[in-house]
C-alpha cells in the first residue's frame, strides 16, 4: 500500500510494515536530495526547534537513524539492546558534539546513517516484524514506526525540505493515535480535521467538558506533535471560540 498525501475521507487501515518501510525509503530519498545544498552557513542557522540549529537536528537524525537500525540488526539476531549506549545522556551529548561538525562532515554522517538504515530495514522479512526490540519493550514494527516519525518530523524541523503541510495523510492519522497520551486530563478533547472527517479523534472521559480543535489534518497533526501549525486552528468550548488547550508531554 503506497502512502499518499490526499485528503480523501475514506477511513484508513493501519499501514502495513511494508508500506511504512516504503514511506521511510521515500523520506530517505527526500533528505538525501537536500544534503548537497548544505553549507557551513546553512547548518548554523536556527531550526524550528528551540535552541537547536539545523546542525543539531541533522545530528539527531543521524543518531536516531542509527539507533533504530541497530534495533533491527539485533532483533534479527534474537537479541535486545538499548537504542543508545549510555542512554539518554549519551544521546544528548552526541547531538551536541555532532552539531559542531562542518557541513561536509554532517552531510557524510547523515548519508552514512541513511545508508545503514536502508540496509538494516531491508533485511527485515515479513515474519520478523513482531520480533521484540529493546526500544520501549516493543516490536520491530514499533521501531520502524519510530524512525518514520522521527525522519519525517525532523526533516521538517530542519527547515530544508517539505513542511508539515506535505506530511502523508497516513502519518497524520498515526500521529493522532500515537500521541493520544498528550491529551489533557479532565476534558473530552475532540480533534476535528476540517478536510478529513475520517480522522476525527476523541480523547478523555465521555462526560467531561468538550473542547474541540478544528483545522486542516496536517496542521492538527503538527500541533499535536508539538510543532507550530502551518494553518490556523480554532479551539471551541461549549461552542465558543477560545485558546487551544495545553498538551501533555510526548509519550
Amino acid at each position: 500500500m503506497a502512502l499518499t498525501n490526499d485528503a480523501a475521507v475514506t477511513p484508513l487501515a493501519e499501514p502495513t510494515a511494508e508500506a511504512v518501510r516504503e514511506a521511510v525509503e521515500t523520506g530517505h530519498a527526500q533528505l538525501r536530495a537536500l544534503l548537497p545544498g548544505l553549507t557551513d552557513a546553512v547548518v548554523r542557522e536556527p531550526s524550528a526547534l528551540p535552541d537547536w540549529s539545523r546542525a543539531h537536528v541533522l545530528a539527531h537524525i543521524e543518531g536516531i537513524g542509527l539507533a533504530m537500525a541497530r534495533q533491527a540488526r539485533y532483533a534479527l539476531r534474537g537479541a535486545l539492546i538499548e537504542p543508545y549506549d549510555g542512554g539518554w545522556p549519551a544521546r544528548a551529548a552526541a547531538i551536541e558534539e555532532g552539531s559542531r561538525r562542518t557541513a561536509a562532515a554532517l552531510r557524510a554522517a547523515v548519508e552514512d546513517a541513511l545508508t545503514e538504515a536502508s540496509a538494516a530495514w531491508a533485511a527485515v522479512g515479513p515474519e520478523d516484524w513482531s520480533r521484540p526490540v529493546g526500544y520501549r519493550n516493543g516490536a520491530l514494527r514499533d521501531a520502524l514506526l519510530a524512525w518514520w516519525r522521527e525522519l519525517t518530523i525532523h526533516t521538517t524541523d530542519a527547515g530544508l525540505g517539505p513542511g508539515a503541510d506535505q506530511w502523508p495523510r497516513e502519518l497524520c492519522h498515526h500521529l493522532l493515535d500515537h500521541l493520544a497520551p498528550r491529551a489533557p486530563e479532565g476534558v473530552r478533547l475532540v480533534l476535528a480535521p476540517t478536510d478529513d472527517p475520517a480522522a476525527v479523534r476523541r480523547y478523555g472521559p465521555a462526560d467531561g467538558p468538550v473542547v474541540t480543535v478544528r483545522g486542516p489534518l496536517t496542521a492538527l497533526a503538527a500541533w499535536w506533535a508539538g510543532r507550530t501549525p502551518h494553518a490556523p486552528l480554532v479551539g471551541e468550548r461549549a461552542g465558543v471560540a477560545g485558546p487551544l488547550p495545553e498538551l501533555d508531554p510526548w509519550p
